[in-house]
């Protein structure tokens, strides 16, 4: 028996219920908590955050890119979560148990059948270099997820073919009722410490996980006595050719201090980005519309007390403030698909209000551990986000009553403010040995609305979604904890509120009676996972998640007279049912995993391009897919391979007859994918080469020219670690190659305007200084 257990279960500060606030692991309570484990699952959930707290320190620079293969439930709240890091300089190898917290419960990884991939900070900050933002790294680590549009619009990013939901410290950030599809900057990546990637469909965190969960964790509480700690950064990059106006410039300070009762960290973040130049340098188009991360600039904010009312009792407020402004210096150039001439801008001043992100987020957490033996878990939070995009004297937008008709400028802004309130509490019962229950309530109220902001008219009406949902989850250990089986539902109670309104003058205006329609789902989840042998796991599961089809699009668009809210409009949510098979090997040296899943939604919500405005049709959808992940600690001291594969398949029901009989177009669907990397460290240097190659795709049944040819792309990062600082020199598009953006190719082929390049080479040269 290790040592540390003996005296855990000596009485000697196992830390169970009495665990620190913070997740100081038994040992370091030993003094104030000399308690023994009621049972083997408190044991476990110690032994996991001990082993966190007391890991060799591994190299600055770590390859967290590792995904557990293991299938996700709907409900079920923790992962089976592993990182491939680097190993500590004396070979002895140390296997880190993380917490997941999106998942909603301490239960250790082996637990339950859950996919997921954990981009912690090192990795992040790293990844972060190349752009500044953190949706970049999770679309350049996670196979399953789309290339990224490169612009402020995240338009056509899918996780696993179907959206994700955004969160910050479980707050939602996505707006599936007027979806801007901008919920990917909402966060500067330097307070984040890391990212939880669940993978495919579930109902853990309510409306919007299609797809899976993207849950920014920020940073963690200072540790106690440590007086001030934090970490600075400061950054500059050039563009492909060094050219004047494509510098980008970033800094950013965070701190901390535990005063007791009381701990404070503060920071703040900035960056400047120049214009994006092209691998044949020319500058890439600027899109005026849907916005723009180029010719930008960002100022952020983040704060977070926490309060130890006791030894097990913690209240946590946190908010942070982020906003993203385009400098409008450049306006579009068409470029020409016939002679695959790219887009690209010229200096200029952008009219009207420049595209911009602004969002706020708060939670005030309230979390009991020792609560009639076990825990409970309260979370109160509010968003106020608001979007604004470009504006133009587009046919939607006029109206005779106002202006002559093609003289009439406007633009649009997407205004959404949550609230909400998340409640749960999980316990053993020792009735039942093994039995894990987890139970809550979540209440949501979320009001948005689009608005016209030059003329004051609503694009997209007020509309206020309530919903309230109770959940329970089980998991049931067996065979001396090399099994586990899992189940649960989640019962939704919705209702949408819209006034009566008048739409634009383009559709009609017509006047349309509003109404309250509601429904009611109830959601379920089951699953099992066996460890057969050491190291050998295989798991299966079935999960539902769900979103709303995007009602503010069709809103917005009626062009029928006599149309009621509660008759015409469909909001029976995009429910999707996601199935999962698999295996995971971990020994030794080498780790590798195999997932295959299939999902499937009766009632889908696809984007589908009408008089060059999208729109959403309710259709079945169909998609499947297979992810490959492997690692290997090279007989080299100190170097590592790893990689992973992502195919994927999605098929739709263009004629309405319940029988999918075409492909999924690009604005729907991620082409497939290879990830490989290679991390090398000896003394102070760390060396990490790692490409991605988008693989060709044609899709059945639609135009030829929604083809996508593929690109590989390959990135370096050489980082040398004194005591003054950790230096960084990376390239991004190491070769400079020349490609257009998937999007582009697949979406809006016949369009000039919307033909964007992917960026050249970025050379960042960065400083970080933890403290």
């Amino acid at each position: 028996m290790p040592d540390w257990r003996a005296r855990a279960l000596a009485g000697r500060g196992c830390g169970w219920p009495s665990m620190c606030p913070r997740g100081h692991a038994g040992l370091r309570c030993a003094a104030t908590t000399p308690k023994v484990f009621a049972n083997d699952f408190h044991y476990r959930v110690w032994q996991s955050r001990f082993e966190q707290s007391v890991h060799i320190q591994e190299p600055p620079m770590k390859n967290l890119y590792g995904i557990s293969a293991a299938a996700l439930l709907a409900m079920s709240a923790p992962a089976h979560a592993q990182e491939n890091s680097a190993e500590p300089a004396d070979d002895t190898r140390i296997e880190e148990t993380v917490v997941v917290t999106a998942t909603r419960s301490s239960l250790p990884p082996s637990a339950l059948p859950n996919t997921i991939q954990l981009i912690q900070n090192d990795a992040l900050s790293l990844q972060a270099q190349l752009t500044g933002s953190a949706i970049e790294v999770v679309s350049t680590l996670v196979p399953s997820f789309s290339p990224t549009r490169e612009k402020l619009s995240g338009a056509g990013e899918t996780l696993r073919g179907r959206s994700p939901l955004y969160l910050i410290d479980g707050v939602p950030q996505s707006n599936p009722l007027r979806d801007g599809s901008r919920d990917g900057y909402t966060i500067d990546p330097f307070f984040i410490e890391r990212v939880e990637v669940i993978f495919g469909s579930n109902a853990i965190q309510g409306i919007g996980a299609t797809g899976g969960v993207v849950n920014y964790v920020t940073a963690a509480a200072p540790e106690e006595g440590e007086g001030w700690t934090g970490k600075l950064l400061a950054q500059i990059g050039a563009g492909s050719g060094f050219k004047g106006d494509g510098y980008d410039y970033r800094g950013g300070a965070l701190a901390g201090r535990d005063f007791g009762a009381l701990d404070l960290t503060l920071g703040v973040a900035t960056q400047k980005r120049g214009a994006f130049y092209s691998g044949n340098g020319r500058r890439i188009g600027i899109d005026g519309a849907q916005g723009e991360v180029q010719d930008s600039d960002s100022l952020s904010f983040f704060g977070k007390a926490g309060f130890d009312l006791s030894p097990t009792r913690r209240l946590e407020l946190m908010a942070q403030r982020f906003e993203l402004e385009g400098d409008g210096d450049y306006v579009l150039v068409n470029g020409s698909r016939a002679t695959d001439t790219p887009t690209t801008t010229i200096r200029g001043d952008q009219p009207g209000v420049i595209p911009t992100n602004t969002v706020l987020t708060t939670s005030l957490t309230y979390t009991d551990e020792d609560l009639l033996g076990g825990t409970l878990t309260s979370q109160a939070f509010y968003q106020d986000f608001e979007s604004v995009f470009g504006g133009g004297s587009f046919a939607t937008f006029q109206d005779p009553a106002i202006a002559p008709v093609g003289t009439l400028f406007d633009q649009s802004s997407n205004n959404s403010e949550k609230m909400g309130v998340r409640i749960s509490y999980e316990r053993t019962l020792d009735a039942v040995p093994g039995l894990n229950v987890r139970g809550g309530l979540d209440a949501l109220n979320d009001q948005t609305y689009q608005e016209l902001i030059v003329t004051g008219r609503n694009w997209v009406p007020e509309t206020e979604f309530t919903s309230f949902a109770p959940f329970l989850q089980l998991n049931q250990a067996l065979f001396g904890e090399r099994v586990y089986i899992s189940g649960g539902l989640r019962h939704e109670m919705a209702k949408l509120k819209v006034d009566d309104f008048e739409t634009l003058y383009a559709y009609g205006p017509q006047q349309v009676e509003g109404g309250e329609p509601e429904f009611e789902k109830t959601l379920f989840n089951v699953g099992a996972t066996a460890e057969i042998v050491d190291g050998l796991t295989v798991y299966t599961s079935y999960a539902q998640g769900f979103t709303m089809a995007d009602v503010g699009r069709i809103l917005r668009a009626v062009s029928t007279p006599d149309q009621d809210v509660d008759t015409f409009l469909n909001i029976e949510p995009v429910v999707s049912d996601n199935t999962e098979i698999g295996l995971e090997w971990r020994q030794g040296p080498l780790s590798a995993s195999a997932a295959y899943f299939w999902s499937t939604s009766d009632l889908g919500a696809l984007l589908v391009l009408r008089n060059d405005v999208f729109e959403v049709e309710r259709q079945r959808t169909e998609i499947d897919g297979m992810e490959l992940t492997g690692a290997w600690d090279t007989p080299v001291t100190g170097l590592k391979l790893s990689g992973g594969v992502a195919v994927l398949n999605g098929r739709t029901d263009s004629d309405g007859d319940d029988k999918v009989d075409i492909d999924l177009d690009g604005a729907n669907i991620s082409p497939d994918r290879v990830n490989l990397a290679a991390d090398y460290e000896t003394g102070p240097f760390t060396l990490r080469v790692q490409a991605r190659s988008y693989l060709d795709r044609a899709f059945e049944g639609l135009p030829l020219n929604t083809d996508f040819d593929g690109h590989t792309l390959a990135d370096a990062f050489l980082r040398y670690s004194a005591g003054f600082g950790d230096i960084t020199l990376s390239a991004s598009n190491l070769f400079d190659k020349q490609y257009v953006t998937y999007d582009s190719q697949t979406v809006q082929p016949t369009s000039n305007t919307r033909y964007f390049a992917g960026r050249g080479r970025m050379i960042t040269l960065a400083f970080e200084k933890s403290f």
